[in-house]
């Protein structure tokens, strides 16, 4: 696949002389794919690209097979956050919402929440860590995760429209040395970029404009891509989990297995013969079931 400057892509590098990584995400059509069929908000919308901008982000560099999710839970007017990234930089996410959204800080949107990142090793137990989400933006809650739970500074700028979503993140690097000067240095050049240069600048554009004067390593970009993975199999799958019995109970009480995936929008329906056939593949009469 051909990666030029428009493109949805993930851009690496490395300040050689710092031991401090940093990365650029820029989702176009994967983020107008995530907004496909849903009706966000505005301030609903804002916070789901912030977040698969960040998933993706944190995710750039599993070294496995697997997952990175990120989730915000409260009992405010957004509910539910949640955002997936895989080491093959797909993204998807979603979000629940009740009542009118207003504009404000993190307790404001989420109530009493906490945030949670799971790392999901398609292979090996997955580790997950949850605090308590704090701060004003999504920003300063992951800052202040990254400095709980893994003792490495870390800083995130996001901006937000109804075409793009676009990331970019400053990290040490876990090694020893003295790195607070470089780090302020680098902090103080980041601040200076606007929301409108992330949006417009390419990712090469934006790291010349801000670290010019620094020794930075360029790593190849990486596509990125909205993927859901639900699937016939997979649903089926999981009723089957559920049993025959409330599986019938279901049916007796709304005539219809109905599943839908908040992430893609898609529906799955299973009336008593499809439910049948799962569990008897030899049930005559054919299955009407349908997505």
């Amino acid at each position: 696949m051909t990666i030029t400057e428009d493109s949805d892509q993930l851009q690496r590098f490395l300040f050689e002389d710092s031991g401090i990584r940093g990365e650029i995400v820029k989702l176009n059509s994967s983020w107008r794919a995530a907004l496909e069929n849903h009706h966000y908000p505005s301030v609903v919308a804002e916070q789901l690209g912030q977040a698969l901008a960040a998933t993706l982000l944190l995710s750039a560099t599993l070294k496995f097979e697997g997952a990175l999710i990120l989730q915000i839970q409260g009992d405010g007017p957004i509910s539910l956050l949640a955002a997936q990234a895989t080491e093959q930089q797909t993204v998807k996410g979603l979000a629940h919402w009740t009542g009118d959204i207003p504009a404000g800080d993190l307790a404001a949107l989420y109530g009493n929440g906490r945030l949670v990142i799971t790392i999901k090793p398609t292979k090996t137990k997955a580790y997950q860590g949850i605090v308590s989400l704090q701060g004003a933006s999504l920003a300063t809650a992951l800052e202040s995760y990254f400095i709980q739970s893994e003792q490495l500074k870390t800083q995130f700028w996001f901006a937000v429209n109804g075409d793009q979503a676009v990331g970019l993140l400053l990290q040490e690097l876990p090694t020893e040395g003295d790195k607070q000067d470089d780090w302020e240095r680098l902090e103080i050049l980041s601040n200076t970029i606007s929301d409108n240069e992330l949006l417009t600048l390419p990712s090469s554009q934006i790291i010349h404009r801000l670290f010019h004067q620094e020794t930075v390593r360029l790593y190849p970009p990486q596509a990125v891509s909205f993927n859901c993975d639900c699937s016939q199999q997979k649903v089926e799958a999981s009723l089957i989990s559920l049993g025959h019995d409330e599986l019938n109970s279901i049916l007796q009480e709304k005539g219809m297995v109905d599943i839908h995936c908040d992430y893609c929008n898609r529906h799955f329906q299973f009336d008593p013969i499809a439910i049948e056939q799962l569990f008897n593949p030899g049930h005559s009469g054919g299955s009407t079931s349908r997505h």
